[in-house]
């Protein structure tokens, strides 16, 4: 009996062990495979500002990921977009939500400057409260975060606003907690109202986590800053060699010498002289930045009506340059800081360099605004950084010409090569005009300006600048020559073969040397290039006799954008579906698109023996109301992005892309090792197609 007992006591054990290892492998494999992602951590909190009120946002973001602003521009990656619920008759918007700290980069793939946070995002937006009974105000955030894969997320915050909240007393900061998380169609659970104590516990290790992220910034590269001072410099020896400044070298410099009671004297005055223009023009670049802040500036560089005001500027410059008339600053100022140099000592130094400045401003004016322009949307100390390597330039000359007096001798004399220089200038200006007038077009979506246009353009501007190079064109202000310089003709031959290489941009050729300035590809009268061959597609003559459903995608690979016209073709042809989680702005998407599908290998395949289904999460068409519905979750699906979005996740449990599965004709998984794939290399994905592919039946 003992013998029994124990016999079937062992056997339960084991039973039972078994089980708990069962169920242990279970939740292990379980959670391997959910991979709903969720790298943004929100806080947010409501602040007294004198008669209003501040709403502050913080996030902290996990290493190695991106989310990006409400100022990337329109053709880009998708920016943070800020939704105010309960605002009608409850409370104003004073003025657009201000961002913290940010990077601008230039992305190669949707050729935009593309502004995102790291580490950490601070965004605060100022209202007016108009509704003395109001509770909270809601508010909802729509953004995309990236790393190797990216995420389309929203945050809904519900932040109560206390009865004290009046316009005498009203308490320092009153914190708040998220009132519902949400991620690309998944609801996490509603957080509870929790007491103030606990709230404040959860806000408090928030900005310890904030405040390590801060310590230990992703550091925006180098080279960044290092390239706006290499081109602001450049620019200042440009604005050196124009009929406003360059005579002004050896009169300046042989005031120094001659006025000087020794040599060193001498010497000494100019390189004082020299660092008072680069402390004047840095000054500049400061005041720029703390009036407007680098927010601002970013935010003013993707401004539509910012940039309609600054094509007209440039083109006014541009006009001036040309020799239609001249743009001075007032006389007085001139004549005021003359009249202050003549007293003498380091304060008449001083007032010399500001004299110099407004002097110069008409051919100087222009360059100094483009570069303000331009470095401010890199934020930070890039006006700064930019205004150094532009007075550094335009004072180098002045000091080494004061150090070594006997080199004035080899300079040219002032003629008409000093206004060849400022008309060049000139044709430079206004081609960079037509650029901001395309950030307007691009951002309205006017389609006024389209990459043809743009580029036919620049053909007729650099063309016709050739042309003045060459001698065939004269303006107002040239004086009469027989013959044009070696340096010139060689500056006429190499404008000319830049005007060529703009010409077959015409017909679809990518122009990479240029590919920051015209609009994208796809943004364009004709997206296949004239005569159908251009930017790497296919004619639109060769997607006639598509199935239903279907059209050409990149490569002339035929794709279906909705998965029951796909999986119905598949049907019919017997061939295993591809299915291609996308987004329309999903770097990586693109990359992988452009890189490994384009690959020789993996082409053919992707043509011949699969049906590609691409569904994009972000697709903002609203479904039919027939159509529509709500998650056992609660989520409404109301968008064609919802409903792929809710589809990855329920059927694959993850909510980035891109995403890339291959299933039979029963949307059963044909990968064994891999059933899912992402943003890898193209020999990965090769193995992981044939291998989905031989596994069909």
């Amino acid at each position: 009996m003992n013998f029994t007992q124990n016999y079937q006591t062992n056997i339960s054990r084991n039973i039972w062990t078994k089980t708990v290892l069962l169920l242990l492998f279970f939740f292990a494999f379980a959670k391997g495979n959910a991979q709903i992602l969720e790298p943004v951590k929100w806080t947010s909190k409501i602040e007294k500002k004198g008669n209003n009120a501040l709403l502050i946002f913080d996030a902290v973001i996990e290493k190695d990921w991106h989310m990006y602003s409400q100022f990337t521009p329109e053709g880009g990656p998708l920016a943070l977009e800020i939704s105010f619920k309960n605002q009608k008759g409850n409370y104003e918007l004073i003025g657009k939500a201000k961002e913290g700290k940010t990077r601008t980069a230039y992305n190669d793939v949707f050729e935009v400057n593309e502004t995102f946070f790291e580490g950490k995002a601070h965004i605060e937006q100022e209202i007016k409260i108009i509704n003395p009974n109001l509770k909270t105000v809601d508010v909802d955030f729509d953004f995309q975060v990236c790393k190797e894969v990216c995420i389309n997320s929203s945050k809904k915050f519900s932040i109560a606003v206390p009865s004290t909240f009046k316009m005498d007393e009203v308490p320092a900061v009153a914190e708040a907690k998220l009132d519902e998380t949400k991620t690309v169609g998944i609801a996490v659970d509603t957080v509870a109202k929790a007491p103030a104590a606990e709230v404040e516990n959860v806000i408090k290790k928030d900005k310890e986590l904030a405040k390590v992220n801060a310590e230990t910034p992703a550091q925006a590269p180098s080279r960044s800053l290092w390239s706006i001072f290499f081109i602001a410099f450049l620019s200042g020896f440009a604005a050196l060699l124009t009929p406003c400044v360059f005579p002004m070298i050896p009169m300046t410099v042989s005031f120094f010498t001659k006025q000087s009671k020794s040599r060193a004297k001498g010497i000494r005055n100019a390189i004082i002289y020299g660092l008072s223009i680069i402390a004047i023009y840095v000054i500049l670049g400061l005041i720029v930045t703390k009036i407007f802040g680098a927010d601002a500036l970013n935010a003013l560089s993707t401004d539509v009506w910012f940039n309609l005001i600054f094509f007209v500027i440039l083109v006014v410059f541009a006009t001036s340059f040309l020799g239609a008339f001249e743009i001075m600053l007032p006389n007085s100022w001139a004549n005021k800081a003359d009249q202050q140099a003549d007293k003498g000592g380091l304060i008449g130094i001083l007032f010399m360099a500001l004299a110099l400045a407004i002097v110069s401003f008409s051919c100087t004016g222009p360059i100094v605004g483009t570069l303000l322009v331009e470095a401010a949307s890199n934020g930070g100390i890039a006006p700064v950084v930019g205004m150094l390597g532009f007075s550094s330039a335009l004072a180098l000359p002045f000091m080494l010409f004061a150090m070594f007096p006997g080199w004035l001798n080899s300079l040219p004399k002032s003629g008409g090569w000093l206004n060849t220089v400022k008309v060049v200038l000139g044709f430079l200006e206004l081609a960079l005009a037509f650029k901001f007038l395309s950030n307007a077009d691009l951002v309205l979506q006017l389609h006024f300006l389209e990459r043809e246009v743009f580029i036919a353009i620049w053909i007729a501007i650099f063309g016709a600048m050739t042309l003045y190079l060459f001698g065939k064109i004269t303006l107002p202000h040239d004086s009469p020559t027989q013959h044009i310089s070696v340096g010139r003709l060689y500056l006429g031959l190499l404008t000319f073969v830049f005007t060529m290489y703009l010409i077959p941009g015409l017909w679809g050729a990518p122009l990479k040397l240029i590919s920051a300035f015209p609009p994208p590809p796809q943004y364009s009268e004709s997206p296949f290039g004239v005569g159908g061959s251009g930017n790497g597609a296919v004619s639109p003559e060769a997607g006639k006799g598509l199935p239903a459903g279907a059209e050409l995608g990149p490569h002339g690979i035929m794709v279906f954008h909705d998965y029951e016209d796909g999986l119905a073709y598949a049907k019919e042809i017997k061939k295993p579906i591809m299915l291609d989680f996308t987004g329309y702005a999903c770097v990586n998407c693109r990359k992988m698109e452009n890189n490994v599908w384009s690959d020789p290998t993996v082409l053919p395949i992707l043509k011949n023996d699969v049906v590609l289904i691409s569904l994009y999460v972000d697709d903002k068409r609203e479904l039919p109301k027939e159509e529509q519905f709500t998650t056992e979750a609660g989520d409404k699906i109301i968008t064609a992005g919802d409903k792929w979005t809710d589809f990855m996740i329920s059927k694959y449990k993850t909510n980035t892309q891109p995403l890339y599965v291959i299933t039979d004709l029963e949307g059963n998984n044909l990968n064994n090792t891999k059933p899912t794939i992402s943003y890898v290399s193209t020999e990965e994905y090769l193995q992981w197609l044939k291998e989905g592919i031989s596994n069909f039946k």
